[in-house]
């Protein structure tokens, strides 16, 4: 893409924020619109332009981005009559970010097609480290020649491996969401674990992390949950949602995966716990609770 390729993006959380500076650092120009104004200042400030409406982003910019949370809103987003696609979207791209659906997807990619734009799915996973560092993991799924004319925008994020046609990269991200919550089970009771033992908890993640139970989640949130910090890299919530995603997409498919299923009960716990807006991480005192 050129550098002159106006560039529009569409929710600035944890993740989205630092997502979009680091494209208008590489020198693209911004457009934004978050529901909350408040998280747009330090981009608003760095000199990305402000929309009141998602329909605004769309009549600006030649490439836009979304990364928003629930199916509600992705609809919101693309469908109101302030949505993006209430303006004339011809040779327009989309890229939608955040973990949608994958029938969604389908639906939005359509609907795009049939008025002249692209769609792309590009789910990420890396959580707002990966975000803050540019070294997201992206699932991309679209029109081929489409993907090759935004692969120059993903370099800025982090690394991006092209899945197939439009769902492929939120398909996916289920898969990714999957071994992350069976995953975080396995951190979380070997912490619990640990320390009924008497274990010096960072030692022990200092031991295991070189062997076979290495892995992302013990590296980055274990020294987190170490610290009693359940401050959100991702939310409970959010993953509650995309663990809903992965169930009702594995029905349809005919498949029971117990193990998900497992997985979204404990996190619906944590957030019957009033921790839904905590990281993922918080996990763990569901499992303390007797």
């Amino acid at each position: 893409m050129q550098k002159n390729t106006k560039l529009g993006w569409v929710g600035l959380g944890v993740m989205g924020e630092p997502m979009c500076h680091h494209l208008m650092v590489a020198g693209y120009p911004m457009s934004v619109f978050t529901r909350t104004r408040d998280k747009a200042s330090r981009v608003v400030n760095d000199g990305a332009q402000w929309c009141d409406a998602p329909v605004d982003i769309s009549n600006q910019c030649d490439v836009i981005f979304t990364m928003v949370g629930s199916e509600q809103e992705v609809r919101e987003i693309y469908y109101s009559d302030n949505g993006l696609f209430a303006a004339d979207i011809t040779d327009k791209i989309f890229i939608d970010m955040g973990t949608t659906a994958p029938s969604l997807t389908l639906e939005i990619m359509r609907y795009a097609t049939e008025r002249g734009a692209q769609v792309i799915d590009a789910p990420v996973s890396g959580g707002d480290i990966g975000a803050k560092n540019a070294s997201l993991s992206i699932m991309a799924g679209g029109d081929s020649e489409t993907l090759k004319r935004v692969t120059g925008l993903f370099e800025n994020l982090g690394s991006v491996q092209v899945m197939g046609e439009s769902g492929s990269g939120q398909h996916t991200k289920m898969c990714n969401q999957i071994v992350v919550a069976g995953t975080m089970i396995g951190v979380c009771e070997s912490l619990v674990y640990a320390r009924q033992a008497g274990l010096d908890c960072e030692m022990l993640v200092a031991a295991i992390r070189r062997g076979a139970a290495g892995c992302w989640s013990l590296d980055n949130l274990a020294p987190r949950i170490n610290k009693q910090d359940f401050s959100p890299g991702f939310m409970v919530d959010h993953f509650i949602k995309d663990l809903g995603i992965a169930l009702s997409e594995s029905e349809m498919m005919e498949l029971n995966l117990p193990g998900l299923s497992l997985a979204k009960s404990l996190y619906e716990k944590v957030s019957d716990m009033g921790m839904g807006q905590n990281g993922t991480q918080a996990l763990l005192l569901a499992l303390k609770e007797k």
